[in-house]
């Protein structure tokens, strides 16, 4: 399974960019996707995740009401609308497909394939 980032860049506070993660494989709709993050020097957080079916959403509490996941099961891609971008937002952002449709999303333990990362800069 191949995961494809893009969308990150260079935006002021209080702009807007929308990431995109595609994946190659049939079954995409079996498996919940997530967006995580890392900045220098910190740890990698949960972001964001959607179910399989896309019923199900979760956030962090750092991006809830910012920040919206959504998926185009029939595209294998899954976004992140990202507003009122904050400095703080500053990271590489990763999309991540979960080991199964649901479960525990937040937790990256349960994610075993990683897209590449990319860069989200906030400036203020």
């Amino acid at each position: 399974v191949q995961l494809q980032a893009s969308g990150g860049g260079l935006v002021q506070a209080g702009g807007s960019l929308r990431l995109s993660c595609a994946a190659s494989e049939r079954t995409f709709n079996w498996y919940a996707m997530g967006w995580f993050r890392q900045a220098p020097g910190k740890e990698r957080e949960f972001v964001a995740a959607i179910s399989g079916g896309g019923g199900t959403t979760k956030y962090a509490d750092s991006v809830k009401g910012r920040f919206t996941i959504s998926r185009v099961n029939a595209k294998n891609t899954v976004y992140l609308q990202m507003n009122s971008l904050k400095p703080e937002d500053t990271a590489v952002y990763y999309c991540a497909r979960g080991i199964g449709i649901s479960v525990n999303m937040g937790d990256s333990r349960y994610y075993n394939y990683w897209g590449q990362g990319t860069q989200v800069t906030v400036s203020s």
